[in-house]
Order: structure tokens, then C-alpha cells, then sequence
């Protein structure tokens, strides 16, 4: 019987969301993601809220968000200045902003959360705004590291449940991958295929797994390479000529650890440590552990693996 009635639910649910093209958007975040995640699509025609703790932080977005079109529009719009000037205006008409999630999410087609990678501050999230949003309202996650299906079990709305993880600077990135888990319905899955679509981006179909396609394979990659160094196998310096002449990568394994912080990298091994702590893929590196100890993250610190200026 609870399996029947689970089913009608599921049923009546995932019809609630059939054919639903996406135009209203509320992004929680107003960092470097959520604003460039809001940037796509506000240019893309799409009506965006942006959502933050306070007006400061918005306010700061909304200035990176102009400062990143002005970037745009110098390559797009060379010999078209006034062209340039109307396209940054109208992109940004496009967006909105609020400190309050529960009453910009009363009035979405998809609530995107970007803030930070914490499965509680997540789940009280979305368990909040579960009891706010329509019906019809699809919910998703930025997370790159995070089980989908832990945040979304904050809510009652599993089948409307996704991930869409977004690349750093969102702008530049064409992909995005699109997360579902077993209790994602087609209709919602396909919304947010075709969401990714409008963005201009390339989606590719993900399952619930650690680190989904991308991360799977980067994160460790870059341990591994971590751990070469360590070995004294080769200098970091060494290795990431290496990857870089030898694999034609854009930047060597320690390179993009510190460009994606050292306490990122840290966060991510941790939790898949925890929940997998056999796989020696997973295993804990004692200089990546000590230099997030003396706050060396990387290059928004000024120092990681290499110093910066």
C-alpha cells in the first residue's frame, strides 16, 4: 500500500512539472558562481532573482556581473558601442535581487542554490523553501562534491530534485553537468536538460555519484599527483610541465589546485574519505592537510603549492 500510494504521488508530482519551460529563475548566492550563473541566464532572456544575505553582497555581485558584460561586449560589440550599451542594460533588467529566498522563491520555475558546500546549511535551505515554493517548482543544487539525494531529502519534492553543476567563470564554461537521482522524474531531468540548453551550455547526463563525471576524474588525478611529489618522484614544478607539454592540458595538476583552493580540495577528499574510507583513491595527503592547517590555499590566498604576488 505505501508503495502504491508513493507511486500516485510520484504521479501527480512529476505531472505538475510536465512541459514546464523555465523562465523565472532564483539563484541563492550571490559569489562568484551564483553571479555567473545569474549572468548566463539573465542574458539568455531569462527573468533572474538573485538571493543573498545582504544588500552589500548583492550589490557586489550585480557590480561583478556589469563588470563581466562590459567584458563581453568589448569583444562582441568592438565596433558596436551603443549596440554594446543597450545589450549590458537589458541583460541586466533581467536581474533582481532580494535577501529574502522564501518570497523569491513564491514566484520561481527553479530555485538554484551556489552558497557554500555545507549538506546541513543545504538541507535547512531547501527544507525551508520546500514549504514556500509551488508545486510546479523545480529545486537544484550547485554542489560539486555533495550527494544530490541528501540535500534533496530535506524536502518533499524529490522528483522535482536535480543537480546542475555549473564551471568556473560560468561565463566561459560551456558545460554543465546535469545530476539525477533515483527519484528525479524524467519531466524534471529533461527541464533541466533543456534549461542548460537556453544557457548556451552543453549539458552531459550525470548519475548521483561522488564527484559526478568531472570531478570523479580531476580530483584524483591532482591527489595522485599530489602524492608523486610527496614521493619524490618528481617536482611539482616538473609535473605540471609534464601534464601540461605531454597531456596538453591548460594547467598542471598543482596549478589548478591552487586556482580551485587547497581548501576546497580539502573539503572534497574529507567527505569522500568519510563515506568511502577503504578506496585508497581517497586517501588523506599529509601536505595538502598541512598546508590548509597554516591557511595556504591558493591563489585567493597568496600562497598554495606556489607563492603568488
Amino acid at each position: 500500500m505505501a508503495f502504491f500510494t508513493h507511486q500516485i504521488y510520484r504521479g501527480l508530482s512529476s505531472s505538475a512539472v510536465r512541459n514546464v519551460v523555465i523562465k523565472h529563475v532564483t539563484i541563492i548566492g550571490g559569489g562568484q558562481m551564483g553571479a555567473g550563473i545569474a549572468q548566463v541566464a539573465a542574458s539568455t532572456g531569462h527573468s533572474v532573482t538573485l538571493v543573498d544575505t545582504n544588500d552589500d553582497i548583492l550589490k557586489k555581485s550585480v557590480k561583478g556581473i556589469e563588470g563581466s558584460l562590459k567584458r563581453v561586449v568589448k569583444k562582441k560589440y568592438a565596433d558596436k558601442p551603443e549596440a554594446g550599451e543597450e545589450f549590458i542594460q537589458k541583460v541586466l533588467q533581467n536581474v533582481s535581487t532580494s535577501t529574502d529566498a522564501g518570497s523569491a522563491a513564491q514566484g520561481s520555475d527553479l530555485v538554484l542554490e551556489a552558497i557554500v558546500e555545507n549538506l546541513k546549511i543545504k538541507q535547512d535551505l531547501f527544507g525551508r523553501l520546500d514549504k514556500l515554493a509551488p508545486p510546479h517548482t523545480i529545486f537544484a543544487s550547485n554542489t560539486s562534491s555533495l550527494p544530490i539525494s541528501d540535500i534533496a531529502s530535506s524536502t518533499n519534492r524529490l522528483d522535482r530534485f536535480g543537480g546542475l553543476h555549473f564551471f568556473n567563470p560560468v561565463p566561459m564554461m560551456k558545460l554543465v553537468e546535469v545530476i539525477g537521482t533515483s527519484a528525479t522524474s524524467q519531466e524534471t531531468f529533461d527541464s533541466l536538460l533543456n534549461f542548460s540548453k537556453m544557457l548556451g551550455k552543453t549539458p552531459v547526463s550525470c548519475k548521483d555519484t561522488p564527484g559526478f563525471i568531472v570531478n570523479r576524474l580531476l580530483v584524483p588525478y591532482i591527489m595522485e599527483a599530489i602524492r608523486l611529489y610527496e614521493r619524490g618522484h618528481g617536482s611539482k614544478e616538473d609535473i605540471d610541465i609534464a601534464m601540461k607539454l605531454g597531456a596538453g592540458y591548460p594547467m598542471g595538476p598543482f596549478e589548478l589546485s591552487d586556482y580551485v583552493g587547497l581548501d576546497t580540495m580539502k573539503f572534497i577528499m574529507d567527505g569522500w574519505s568519510a563515506k568511502d574510507p577503504h578506496n585508497p583513491l581517497f586517501a588523506p595527503s599529509e601536505l595538502l592537510n598541512k598546508l590548509v592547517a597554516e591557511g595556504k590555499y591558493g591563489k585567493k590566498t597568496g600562497e598554495g603549492f606556489y607563492k603568488y604576488k
